[in-house]
């Protein structure tokens, strides 16, 4: 037997099914990398207080730019809701009353997110609690992401220098919990 019988042929038949496994192996290692990643962005959880607040810029149904991090300075209170969920009906009175009081202090801010609604739903929801606070869609739910939100209601406490400082995972349930919320951010 000679050195030549003992190497194997690269047939071109042989380098193709070579390459197709590469082919095959890179893609299931890409997939494997993006399933990774969605996982350990799932798992985690919301946005921790104590940390900065994932700045974004939200347009209003009235077809106002608001930017968060262009809020600094006040406190801000970010409202996700959606019209089909009851809980949120059960805090929008309260939220509006609330928005209220503050609003001729101008340092506090509301906004409402609508959350995986149809614009003609979430603007009969506002015009049905008489909202007066600037609400918009959150198109492509990439605000919610930001916030890593699990559903509705859920409402962020922003202090002045763009910190989280509270959330809330369910209905406020009065005015006096959504004002002991935001009055100790006030002080000087």
């Amino acid at each position: 037997m000679t050195q030549e019988s003992l190497s194997t042929p690269s047939s071109p038949s042989a380098r193709r099914l070579t390459w197709g496994k590469l082919v095959a192996w890179g893609g299931l290692i890409i997939l494997l990398i993006i399933v990774a990643v969605a996982l350990l962005q799932s798992q985690q959880g919301p946005v921790a207080i104590g940390k900065p607040a994932p700045d974004f810029t939200l347009t209003t149904f009235d077809g106002e730019t608001i930017k968060l991090s262009n809020l600094r300075g006040k406190v801000v209170v970010v409202n996700f809701w959606a019209s089909w969920c009851k809980p949120c009906e059960q805090e929008a009175a309260d939220l509006e009353t609330a928005w209220r009081d503050y609003q001729p202090r101008g340092d506090v801010a509301f906004i409402g997110i609508a959350w995986t609604d149809t614009e003609p739903a979430s603007l009969a929801y506002i015009e049905k609690f008489g909202i007066t606070y600037p609400n918009g869609p959150d198109l492509g739910t990439r605000i919610s992401q930001a916030y890593r939100t699990t559903g509705v209601p859920e409402t962020y406490i922003i202090d002045k220098n763009g910190i989280l400082v509270n959330k809330k995972f369910s209905p406020f349930l009065s005015l006096a919990e959504i004002k002991a919320m935001i009055d100790p951010l006030l002080a000087p």
